[in-house]
């Protein structure tokens, strides 16, 4: 029996030490693991954040309420970018009372001044602690290359925020929600699957810009001939940008006066809503003047929602009846699995509806989802 006990300590010392090594324990782990004493665990020094430069005036696109308390604030994700958010608190909050939050961003190219700050202050005024921010390397947010998108870091993008709103005082950890609209819906339903402290996530009008990207609308361009032709022709644009030391943009949406009669009707709809005084800001740059020519590569290279079908939290999947991008939410919804999952279909809505019409986003069914879940 000695002996035995002696061969199990050998065994596990053996693996405690290699596993230290790898981990970094390095020499003194090692000779802690042979003492038989529990080493240390070494910890990474922590991220050192950017200095951003926000903006303190409101500068949203929709009018400021009354009902919540709002202020700029910044976190970081894993990767070393500073995120740059707006904090949406409901007003009257007693002290030392916990609420749920949920950190909400979108659409793909837009900034936390439009749409996702709206979605933000309207479920503040529901009670709800919501953060709205500017994903990495766009709008206010830090990260030396603007303009780029990631479908790793961008989903996260999210996970950040869910470490930035756990640690908050008067945020309750285990009620924790995300809300992504157009291309960072599927953003979120992706980090629903890899983030398990979130427990109800809402895609609204959602895009699964992977899907997208390496398929063309309605995977008209899906084949391996078409996804070659755009590489070599995004490849070719890396070598001019390395050359040139710039970045090339891929072109935004277009102006009014571009529109012509045969322009499809959800070009028209993006350009009513960028481009004009109803949903244009100034940093709003990769919905104006497009997103760097080459961020698509990784998109193309990295689908979304592998995992969603082990997605156990609870998924709301919200879409207008009329959006162009309708199949991007009924295929997600199909896959995913349970009785904690819903498909909305908004009667009459088109994609950018859901954008900012208050008569067409279901801000009761979405409230009452969140409600239901983030108890």
């Amino acid at each position: 029996m000695r002996i035995k006990n002696k061969m199990k300590m050998v065994l596990l010392t053996a693996v405690l030490g290699t596993c230290l090594m790898q981990m970094g324990g390095g020499q003194e782990a090692m000779a802690a693991a042979q003492n038989g004493k529990t080493a240390e665990a070494r910890l990474t020094p922590g991220v050192k954040t950017e200095k951003l430069h926000l903006t303190q005036e409101w500068d949203k696109v929709f009018p400021k309420s009354d009902k919540v308390d709002h202020q700029k604030v910044t976190f970081h994700n894993r990767y070393g970018i500073t995120l740059a958010a707006d904090l949406y608190t409901p007003k009257g909050m007693k002290a030392g009372e916990k609420r749920a939050a949920i950190a909400v961003s979108g659409p793909f190219g837009a900034v936390k001044e439009q749409a996702s700050g709206l979605y933000a202050q309207q479920l503040a005024e529901r009670g709800y602690i919501t953060l709205a921010f500017d994903p990495s390397f766009t709008g206010e947010s830090g990260g030396n290359v603007r303009n780029v998108a990631s479908p790793d870091i961008n989903t996260e993008d999210f996970s950040a925020a869910i470490d930035f709103l756990a640690n908050q005082k008067d945020v309750d950890a285990n009620r924790l929600g995300l809300l992504g609209i157009c291309g960072f819906g599927g953003i979120a339903i992706n980090d629903a699957a890899m983030d398990t402290r979130v427990k109800a996530t809402v895609a609204s009008t959602m895009y699964d810009m992977t899907r997208v990207l390496a398929n063309g609308y309605f995977d008209k361009e899906n084949s391996p001939e078409q996804r070659h032709r755009k590489l070599e022709a995004m490849n070719a644009q890396r070598t001019e940008d390395y050359k040139n030391d710039t970045f090339a943009r891929a072109g935004g949406c277009l102006k009014p006066d571009e529109l012509q009669p045969d322009t499809p009707e959800f070009v028209k709809q993006y350009t009513a809503y960028y481009e004009t005084k109803r949903g244009f800001h100034p940093r709003s740059v990769n919905s104006t003047e497009g997103w760097n020519a080459t961020s698509a590569l990784s998109f193309i290279n990295l689908p979304f929602l592998q995992r969603s079908n082990e997605i156990q939290s609870a998924v709301m999947v919200v879409a207008g009846e009329k959006a162009h991008s309708r199949y991007f939410s009924e295929d997600a919804f199909r896959k995913l699995q349970g009785s904690n999952k819903e498909l909305v279909i908004v009667p009459g809505a088109t994609h950018t509806d859901l954008y900012d019409q208050m008569d067409k986003i279901p801000f009761d069914k979405i409230d009452e989802f969140y409600q239901t879940y983030l108890k």
